[in-house]
């Protein structure tokens, strides 16, 4: 069978494109500040130690050491930052700027604590497309800056849940998220705060802040404010082996 130079060289070049596209698609997030140790558990189980810079994928899950504060932010200009000892699972994200309707993020607050500020998805179309599952709740995003704390199960009574209630807690600094249960949903508006203590009870307001303070190194505050990086550089990321 004959072929064209020509007819090669397109196929060629169209593989190479394909390629470019499924690698865009597989970076939904980079690691843009770090102080302390990240890793990722991937979806086929392997563990890496992240650096600045990291790309994170769908099915990845981050995890934050003792001591340790890091940043995300995603295609849609989102930002998560998560607190110490915290574990984050990125369960489906897609944005493309042409395509409004197709807008998904969803991910899984599986441990810890983390302040959010959402980015394009849910905003420009399809305002369910960005949700936060947490122990208690699924918490919809409705163009917002908020901050999710988990104090269930083992981390009920232990550092900064220490004297609380075991629950999730929820505070938002601008915009809304509606927490919602088996038992019914709940509205949280800018300046309000909130607890969901479980699955199959409504989510409740509380008059005052809980106090789960959000207290980064002072690195980490400047490298946020000056626009330089902890961890600068090129990624460092590199793979733990068993």
């Amino acid at each position: 069978m004959n072929i064209s130079k020509k007819r090669i060289l397109d196929l060629v070049l169209a593989l190479s494109l394909a390629g470019v596209s499924i690698s865009v698609l597989a970076a939904a997030g980079t690691v843009t500040q770090l102080s302390g140790t990240l890793s990722v558990r991937k979806a086929d189980g392997s563990v890496r130690i992240l650096s600045q810079k990291s790309e994170i994928a769908p099915g990845d899950t981050v995890i934050t050491q003792r001591d340790t504060f890091a940043q995300i932010k995603f295609g849609d200009g989102a930002q998560v930052t998560l607190k110490p000892n915290t574990s984050v699972k990125l369960q489906s994200f897609n944005f493309t700027q042409e395509e409004p309707q197709k807008d998904s993020f969803l991910y899984n607050l599986i441990r810890g604590g983390m302040r959010a500020v959402s980015g394009l998805v849910g905003k420009r179309g399809d305002p369910d497309a960005y949700k936060l599952e947490t122990a208690t709740a699924t918490i919809g995003i409705r163009g917002t800056a908020f901050n999710a704390d988990d104090c269930t199960g083992a981390a009920a009574g232990q550092g900064s849940c220490a004297g609380l209630e075991s629950a999730v807690y929820v505070g938002v600094s601008d915009g809304e998220i509606i927490a919602t249960t088996n038992g019914g949903s709940a509205n949280f508006l800018a300046g309000q705060f909130g607890l969901i203590d479980s699955a199959e009870r409504r989510p409740r307001f509380l008059s005052t802040d809980p106090g789960l303070q959000f207290t980064p190194p002072a690195s980490f505050v400047q490298s946020l404010t000056g626009g330089s990086a902890v961890n600068s550089g090129r990624s460092l990321e590199c793979v733990v082996r068993r």
